[in-house]
This record gives structure tokens, C-alpha cells and sequence, in this order.
């Protein structure tokens, strides 16, 4: 298929940086592009491919060293907004955080304070429901516009069609459907709980920097009170410090912070922030999460759950 690019490296797609190339490749540069897709599709069902869509900076790890199928790359890049309404209309590929900066520094909108430094994508963010400090992405969200991929055809959705949840959404769930752009009404701050945070700081000195999907493992659903009372001689905290087990506390007390297997490794300055040496191979990657989750199964019998999303070939 000419339009189809080959051998195409893809190492800077996912933000772990190991060395990757897509057999097949194809860019979105623009709005038009998307009527090709049906085409692409076709291809791929006749070739028995698979199709992936990626952005910049994905929060995917790449288990392979050549992806055998279909790479679609979004870079959908336009947004607007409107000082008097304060509706933000924004193609899928735009940077969440720098949005946030710009609407802050220059339309006296600050909202979006807390999305400043979310290195994502707004398609990624409304994908899994990004959020940061309790501002999830869906609170101002008012439709979304998106490519069913059953039907070919662009449907229109409402906030409540997306079936958003904890980091969740109907993207997510099915993947029936290729976000093109979004519309998100910023007239009235909506957030599940308030939060005075400083997230320019925390993002800056608190976060580790490199090769990094940030927290890798879901936060496990236990009840606190039970785990501190069964492991209260091996976890040494004190019910004020530890409000909610969370994926990095199992971690940290597994002996994990800083924890080291070839080239991947936990951060010491957050323990659940798995990260990778440039270029590398995403099989020490593999070695290591699975040496984490026994670790922690072994010692407090807790099973963690990926939250990046590690492609298969």
C-alpha cells in the first residue's frame, strides 16, 4: 500500500525510549488524512494486520523490536478559544499542558492550572481520563468528536456518552473509537476535591526525570486499616502517614525504591515511577515488573496491575 510508510523507527513514540521500528507507519498530519483511514483498515483486514494509534510521548511500552503491523500516528494540532464564552475547541494531537500555560499566561484563564506540566496529549488525556490533583480531564469536557472505527462514520459525543471513570473512558474500554478533536466548556471550575498543590513544584523536584511512563502500577483497592493492622510490624507507619495503600508504599516496603535490573529500573526518588537507559531493549522492562509483582504478591500478597499499557507484537 504506497501511502504506508515502511521500517519506520518509532523509539521516540514511547516515552520508555527503547529501540523500536513499525513495519508499517502512517501520519495524520491534518483533519483530511482521517478519510484515508477506512483504506488503511481495509488493508490491514486483508493482510491480517493490526492497526495501533499512537501520539507523542505515549503512555505505552513497546515489547517488541519490530511492530509487525499497522502504526497510525495522530498529529492533529489546532485549538482556539473564546475569551468571552470560554469554550476551548482543540484537535486531538495538542499538547494539554501547554494549552494550560498559554491560556493562563495570556487569556487570564486558570482553570487548567493544575494540567501545566501533564505531559500528554489532549486525545491521550480525555483517552484515560487524565488527571492531576482530583482535576480530571472530563470535569470541563463538553463533547468530543471522533471517527467510529465500526461504522466509519464521525460521531458526535456528549460528556456522558464518553462513560468516563477513575482514569477511564469508553476509548479506553472498546476502542471503537479514534478521538479527532474535543470541545471543553471553562466557564466554571469543576474538580471531585479541592487541591492547593503546587504542581509546577511537584512536577519539577519531586517527579523523577528520564525514560518514564510516571506511575507505573494501578493504586490496588484494600481496605487500610486491615493492611496496617496485619503488616503493622513490617510497615512501621503510623495511621496518620499512610491514608491509602497505595501502588508505591507496596513497592517502597518491598525494597524496590531504587531497585535495579540491567537497564530498567524503580526511581529513588518515587518508587513507582519505573524508568529505562536510553535506546535500550524493553525486555529488562518486562524482567523487571515481573520481579515487582512477585516481589510484592510474595510479601503482602497483593496483586499490582499495570497502568502504562504494554504493546505486544
Amino acid at each position: 500500500m504506497e501511502i504506508l510508510q515502511k521500517n519506520i523507527d518509532i523509539t521516540n513514540l514511547s516515552n520508555f525510549k527503547t529501540k523500536a521500528k513499525a513495519k508499517y507507519f502512517y501520519e495524520l498530519k491534518c483533519e483530511d488524512y482521517v478519510k484515508i483511514l477506512p483504506e488503511i483498515f481495509n488493508f490491514a483486514e486483508k493482510n491480517n494486520l493490526k492497526v495501533l494509534f499512537v501520539w507523542w510521548w505515549t503512555n505505552m511500552l513497546f515489547a517488541f523490536d519490530i511492530f509487525d503491523w499497522i502504526i497510525i500516528k495522530n498529529n492533529l494540532k489546532w485549538w482556539s478559544y473564546d475569551e468571552k464564552t470560554k469554550i476551548l475547541e482543540t484537535y486531538s494531537d495538542e499538547y494539554i499542558s501547554e494549552i494550560a500555560e498559554i491560556l493562563e499566561k495570556n487569556k487570564n484563564q486558570e482553570l487548567w492550572h493544575r494540567f501545566i506540566w501533564l505531559p500528554w496529549t489532549i486525545g491521550w488525556a480525555i483517552f484515560w481520563n487524565a488527571w492531576c490533583f482530583w482535576l480530571e480531564t472530563e470535569s470541563n469536557l463538553s463533547e468530543v468528536i471522533a471517527l467510529n472505527l465500526e461504522t466509519w462514520q464521525i460521531e458526535k459525543l456528549s460528556k456522558s456518552d464518553c462513560d468516563f471513570s477513575y482514569r477511564n473512558s469508553i476509548f479506553k474500554k472498546t476502542w471503537k473509537y479514534f478521538i479527532i478533536k474535543a470541545k471543553f466548556d471553562l466557564s466554571k471550575k469543576v474538580e471531585k476535591y479541592s487541591s492547593d498543590v503546587d504542581n509546577i513544584d511537584f512536577r519539577q523536584n519531586k517527579q523523577p526525570k528520564g525514560n518514564t511512563c510516571w506511575s507505573f502500577f494501578k493504586n490496588p483497592e484494600i481496605d487500610t486499616q486491615k493492611f496496617l493492622d496485619k503488616y503493622k510490624n513490617l510497615c512501621g507507619e503510623s495511621e496518620d502517614y499512610v491514608k491509602k495503600i497505595s501502588a508505591w508504599f507496596l513497592l517502597e516496603k518491598s525494597s524496590l525504591k531504587g531497585f535495579r535490573l540491567n537497564t530498567a529500573f524503580f526511581s529513588d526518588l518515587h518508587s513507582n515511577f519505573l524508568m529505562s537507559d536510553w535506546n535500550w531493549s524493553y525486555k529488562d522492562l518486562l524482567d523487571l515488573i515481573k520481579l515487582a509483582q512477585d516481589k510484592v504478591k510474595k510479601d503482602f500478597w497483593v496483586e499490582l496491575e499495570p497502568e502504562v499499557r504494554i504493546i505486544y507484537n
